[in-house]
């Protein structure tokens, strides 16, 4: 079977965290591979970028550590840090887990860093990863992608002309903008200025230079960090006593 055919058996089920951990590393790959394997403070910056993301996140290293965890139990990361490394770094087993094509990995990471997309969103949003022909390129991906249950369409809202789709690592209502969602984020005004872009961040062709940003609530932040943690004690608690294992296992730094 090819690895554009091969089907995504079951659900990841990714929290918020780890969803955004698992985008940052695959885009690092792909857009700076120089800069790869990424230590946690590359992570971090990744992670919290202003720009080419949505929503903005403030994550710290706490939050970082505990997705990396669980991330590398679901066998999706390890630690990758090789001789004379100063500090710990981590590469992602996408490639492993879930093989996919040029094409279709610069798509779910658009999905998995920004939401829900158009076909036109994805081919500006994905070309400094993939060059895709045409939009008949970027139909055919996401054709493929949903196939094996990676992604999904969304229903059209009211006065919307395209179909939007969205990633399926994650619960895909919550990753779209329903008003779930939209009580995590707010658009800044128009006239605001958006973050300068981290060094080496993936170029978005189809953006403007003025970048909307969205800033968390304090709320609605409150609430995610709350989430987050129910989620970390309750890893901790189901990791108590079992140990690692293997040469591969993740170390987490201290």
């Amino acid at each position: 079977m090819s690895v554009e055919s091969a089907p995504f058996a079951g659900s990841l089920d990714l929290g918020p965290a780890e969803l955004r951990v698992l985008g940052c590393l695959l885009e690092k790959q792909r857009t700076t591979p120089d800069v790869y394997p990424l230590t946690l403070n590359s992570l971090r910056s990744a992670c919290n970028q202003a720009t080419n993301r949505d929503p903005v996140v403030q994550y710290d290293d706490t939050m970082l550590r505990a997705a990396l965890h669980r991330l590398e139990r679901r066998g999706l990361i390890r630690l990758a840090s090789g001789r004379g490394s100063r500090a710990p770094k981590y590469r992602h087993l996408l490639a492993e887990a879930l093989p996919m094509s040029s094409a279709e990995e610069a798509v779910m990471c658009v999905l998995m860093l920004r939401g829900p997309q158009t076909p036109g969103e994805l081919k500006g949003r994905a070309g400094r990863m993939h060059a895709f022909a045409g939009l008949e390129s970027v139909q055919q991906t996401l054709a493929r992608l949903i196939e094996r249950r990676l992604a999904a369409r969304l229903e059209r809202r009211p006065g919307q002309k395209e179909e939007r789709y969205a990633q399926r690592l994650a619960d895909v209502e919550s990753a779209s903008d329903a008003p779930a969602h939209a009580a995590h984020a707010q658009h800044a005004a128009g006239d605001a200025r958006a973050d300068p872009p981290e060094e080496g961040s993936a170029a978005t062709p189809g953006d403007s230079g003025q970048a909307r940003v969205e800033q968390m609530t304090p709320l609605a932040e409150l609430q995610q960090r709350v989430a987050v943690l129910e989620r970390e004690v309750a890893a901790l608690r189901a990791a108590v006593g079992g140990g690692l294992d293997g040469q591969e296992r993740t170390v987490m730094p201290r």
